[in-house]
């Protein structure tokens, strides 16, 4: 057995399971998401976008590149999945 490898992969999960004992509670209203973020798209979503649905609002205009990329990951997954189970022709 490598030791090395395993040395590795119990760091790394060392590591990221302290990055987590700081973040705040699941559904924790004093978060700072809670507290910062969401006032401000609620407040002023409507005049930003003219959109009148918030989700529409975040999604489609303040985060529509990241959104293209979700879609187009999704995609190009499809069509790897559509390709891979497709059968070949023998010549």
């Amino acid at each position: 057995m490598k030791v090395l490898p395993l040395l590795a992969c119990l760091l790394t999960g060392a590591l990221l399971v302290y990055g987590t004992l700081d973040m705040p509670a699941v559904g924790d209203p004093k978060a700072p998401a809670h507290l910062h973020v969401a006032p401000f798209y609620i407040e002023s979503s409507y005049q930003d976008t003219r959109t009148p649905n918030i989700v529409t609002a975040v999604l489609a205009d303040y985060r529509s590149f990241d959104t293209l990329g979700e879609v187009s990951v999704i995609f190009v997954a499809g069509m790897a999945v559509i390709m891979l189970l497709t059968p070949r022709r023998q010549p």
